[in-house]
């Protein structure tokens, strides 16, 4: 087995081999030279073709039409286009939005820019669980409510709101509703029509693409328009000006066509891993679930650990690509501010590891890693004045 074994999937995935094929033949096949835009001469014109195959693959994931997508750079600025863009283009309707103290940093973050520009953020605390109740939401609501957003999957605990409620709710009360489905899309199932969701963003380096390339879904019908964040040439509906990638759109549609394929074979995959490592880790006294057992993700099993020092442990797992967080908030060395709103001390937070798992994942790794961690465990406490109950 080669090591360090790799079970942080939730914060980047490998390129899938026919999705580097396909880019590496974008790079090197002369007549795709051309820019996208450029619809006078014949490279521009197959240029463009491989951008708009690649936006009805990924529009076919999620049952959007292709006209309904604005390539981005990735989620997080699809969450600030979302988010910032719609604020921008309807505040003479309202200056208030809700979302949740377990979104992501790219929502977290857009709406404390508004905040700091008059807007009012409702901010909702999940459930011990994880889980935010779509009452909640409605109960959130206010006459100059314009933006609700939410993630379908959480980043850290995995766990699955109950987005087509939500969505219900808000259609009901005409209010929009974004959804960021970087860890969702190609592992549960999104219907944006089913769903009633609004706006929606998606990754391509989460489900096996490229770094570097997302997507931003916009519901024509109830949405039609979004202030830009950017400015320059009219690409993208003049919503996303800028060159596109063709090589990064192509591998995204590639990456997005491939996972709707194989989505009931590695749903089952991810599940069954999750479960493998989960009964192992169960076995030790002090080990605790973070976000609720059965709404969840396959691909995301998050645990804290009692009994040892949140630095201590990652350093004794040397072996294993393993996150304390998300990728994110790892940067800042922080407590996860995920796993605070569900209750965990600071000092259990920091103790917490998320494992993820993709399709390359074997069961001979997760066993390595449950053997790796129960080593490191039992060490560390020998050493710890701190008690463990059933220990």
């Amino acid at each position: 087995m080669q090591l360090p074994v790799y079970l942080d999937y939730a914060a980047s995935t490998p390129v899938d081999p026919a999705v580097l094929a396909l880019m590496t033949d974008c790079l090197a096949r002369p007549e795709l030279a051309g820019n996208p835009a450029a619809l006078g001469h014949a490279a521009g014109r197959v240029a463009q073709a491989l951008v708009e195959k690649a936006r009805a693959q990924v529009a076919a994931l999620i049952n959007a039409r292709p006209d309904e997508l604005v390539f981005t750079s990735g989620a997080t600025e699809s969450d600030n286009l979302a988010i910032i863009g719609v604020a921008q283009f309807r505040e003479a309707r309202g200056r208030h939005l809700v979302t949740a103290l377990t979104e992501h940093k790219a929502v977290i973050e857009s709406c404390r820019h508004l905040a700091a520009r008059g807007w009012r953020i409702t901010w909702l605390r999940p459930d011990a669980d994880g889980l935010v109740a779509p009452a909640a939401v409605e109960a959130a609501l206010e006459p100059d409510t314009v933006l609700v957003s939410l993630m379908q999957v959480n980043n850290e605990t995995g766990v699955i709101q109950d987005i087509a409620a939500i969505g219900a709710i808000c259609r009901r009360h005409a209010v929009l509703l974004h959804v960021d489905a970087a860890q969702g899309a190609g592992r549960e199932p999104i219907d944006v029509r089913a769903q009633q969701i609004d706006l929606l963003s998606l990754s391509a380096h989460k489900l096996y693409g490229p770094k570097g390339v997302g997507a931003l879904f916009i519901d024509q019908a109830h949405v039609r328009r979004v202030a830009p964040l950017l400015f320059g040439g009219g690409q993208e509906r003049g919503l996303r000006p800028g060159t596109l990638a063709t090589h990064q759109i192509a591998g995204m549609g590639e990456a997005f066509s491939l996972a709707a394929q194989r989505l009931p074979v590695e749903v089952a995959h991810t599940r069954a891993l999750r479960d493998r490592l989960w009964t192992g880790l169960q076995q030790m006294p002090g080990v605790l679930l973070n976000g609720h057992v059965q709404q969840r993700s396959g691909h995301i099993l998050n645990v804290s650990i009692e009994g040892v020092e949140g630095e201590s442990l990652f350093y004794s797992l040397g072996e294993l690509c393993v996150a304390s967080g998300s990728a994110c908030t790892s940067l800042a060395n922080e407590a996860s501010p995920v796993l605070r709103a569900l209750g965990r001390s600071a000092a259990l937070a920091q103790a917490s590891i998320r494992f993820s798992f993709g399709r390359t994942t074997t069961a001979a790794e997760v066993d390595f890693a449950l053997e790796r961690v129960a080593q490191a465990v039992r060490k560390l406490r020998s050493f710890s004045p701190l008690r463990v109950a059933g220990g």
